[in-house]
């Protein structure tokens, strides 16, 4: 099995569930880098193409799981279409603009501005922008718990 392989390993899923929480780092693609460097470096002995094809799975839902949380927490606090876009935008501007805090910032920003535009009053455009920060939260969690079952199940296959 050797030692470095494993050392590599572990320092990216660390990495990894830490870029999930200060997302400056790509958490999820970190986790799943490290089980194919470990793949590669043990000639894939213990890890089969089933294995992987399992956790890209995974990992498409994980990129999902932002989209569909901002969404859900949007529009359980009575967002409109207008303010889901506005989160989502809010979402990938607030990642580039404002790292790592605007991926809280973002999506609430955009969502209460779309609302604003649309004519709510302020009190209401900010419930919904709080909506669209619970998803976040929410979807953070969820991330960091599918993240963690792939690096269980990773550990579950090499031993």
């Amino acid at each position: 099995m050797g030692i470095l392989p494993l050392a590599i390993s572990i320092i990216m899923f660390i990495l990894g569930l830490l870029g999930t929480v200060l997302p400056v780092l790509p958490g999820a693609i970190l986790i799943y880098g490290g089980m194919l460097i470990y793949g590669i470096m043990t000639s894939f002995e213990s890890l089969n193409v089933n294995f992987f094809l399992l956790q890209a799975l995974i990992l498409i839902i994980i990129f999902l799981v932002d989209f569909i949380s901002t969404f859900i927490g949007t529009r359980h606090f009575g967002g409109s279409k207008q303010a889901i876009w506005g989160a989502g935008i809010g979402t990938i501007l607030g990642l580039f603009l404002m790292p790592p805090i605007g991926i809280f910032i973002g999506p609430f920003l955009g969502a209460v501005i779309a609302e604003i535009v649309l004519g709510k009053e302020l009190k209401e455009a900010v419930r919904v922008g709080i909506g669209s920060l619970i998803g976040i939260i929410g979807g953070t969690l969820l991330k960091l718990c599918m993240e963690i079952i792939m690096i269980i199940y990773f550990f579950v296959q090499i031993y």
